[in-house]
């Protein structure tokens, strides 16, 4: 498990995470979602102990991360544009991780042949969606306990993406590893994610089991006899919008209460239709807004 505990962090006078506390279960794949600027990136450089936290910590398994070779040996970070210098090559990279994780070069070779990527290419050469195949080779190949992914999916085309969602539950299942992922991506988050953490404003302002959350909202489709307007609705909608006589609804509760009430109303029709992270994050994300 990975403990975030009163974590805090400031670049200058400006705050950027205050009071983040998160549990993140061993052997899930937890998203880390939020507008730009929210401190996503920056609560991933905390967690691979690149960074020091001016207040709280981190701890793997009840151990600190920060300056801890022990822990960071389970620990692999990946940034969004990670450094590489002008001539460097794949396979000279992967002698570089080889000494410092339990690196398999036939998961490695395995990767790189099926995102058809040259290992002893400069990687200048290499567009940035190649780039980031392979650094994710690179990640696969290191076997971590824990993986850490800022904007994993950046660059990657829809095969590429889909590789890499096998390649991450086969990393679960087979060795349970813990993967944190910060994305803008959240349909390819919803494929994967077990959990999730919302940051806003330099604080989680949701988290929990992914589908318990998707669970307890639901999104319904109705025809009215009448123009359809919020004001019809006897209880509070998290999202309405109407066109004609036709209202789409987003809405936490009690299911079947909430279906009585839609039916009193004598509609043409009702129709159930699931939600998904993006709506759900973006509902949170306005209820943020409006806080503030």
């Amino acid at each position: 498990m990975i403990e975030i505990r009163s974590l805090c962090k400031s670049y200058g006078k400006t705050p950027v995470l205050q009071d983040v506390n998160l549990n993140i279960p061993q052997g899930s794949v937890f998203g880390m979602v939020g507008i730009n600027g929210a401190g996503k990136s920056t609560l991933l450089r905390l967690m691979a102990g690149v960074l020091k936290a001016d207040k709280g910590g981190v701890c793997y398994e009840g151990q600190d991360v920060f300056e801890n070779e022990q822990v960071k040996k389970d620990n692999f970070f990946l940034p969004d544009d990670p450094y590489y210098s002008t001539g460097t090559t794949g396979q000279e990279l992967a002698r570089l991780y080889s000494a410092f994780y339990r690196f398999d070069e036939n998961i490695f070779s395995s990767r790189c042949e099926l995102f058809r990527l040259d290992k002893k290419a400069p990687l200048r050469n290499f567009s940035k969606g190649m780039r980031r195949q392979m650094f994710l080779s690179l990640a696969l190949a290191s076997r971590p306990r824990f993986l850490l992914l800022d904007e994993a999916f950046d660059g990657l085309d829809p095969q590429s993406r889909l590789e890499f969602k096998r390649a991450l539950i086969s990393l679960t299942e087979e060795q349970n590893c813990t993967t944190v992922i910060a994305s803008h991506s959240l349909r390819e988050l919803t494929d994967i994610c077990t959990h999730f953490a919302l940051i806003s404003g330099g604080r989680v302002a949701d988290s929990g089991d992914l589908q318990e959350k998707l669970g307890a909202v639901y999104k319904f489709q109705i025809g009215l006899p009448e123009e359809a307007s919020p004001a019809l609705f006897p209880f509070p909608c998290l999202k309405c919008e109407c066109s004609g006589r036709v209202a789409q609804i987003i809405v936490r509760g009690n299911r079947e209460e909430i279906v009585q009430k839609l039916e009193a109303l004598s509609p043409l029709f009702v129709e159930e239709i699931p939600v998904d992270f993006e709506e759900y994050f973006l509902i949170e994300a306005d209820k943020g807004r409006e806080r503030k």
